[in-house]
């Protein structure tokens, strides 16, 4: 799942799956099955099947 979103993805890593999505850029948040993973932990978070994905990127504005 991505955002709420059934999602097929062949990475194996949090980060691996970010850049497979097109999240190279930031900044954004991330939380993998509702914990937040900082950002330098991102590469050694692994994934399995059924994980829950968030990418929350900030906003401009009031």
């Amino acid at each position: 799942m991505l955002n709420g979103a059934p999602t097929d993805i062949a990475a194996k890593t949090l980060a691996d799956a970010l850049a497979e999505l097109g999240y190279d850029d930031g900044p954004f948040a991330t939380a993998l099955n509702r914990e937040f993973v900082p950002a330098g932990e991102r590469s050694a978070t692994p994934l399995e099947d059924g994980d829950a994905v968030e990418v929350i990127a900030p906003m401009q504005g009031g």
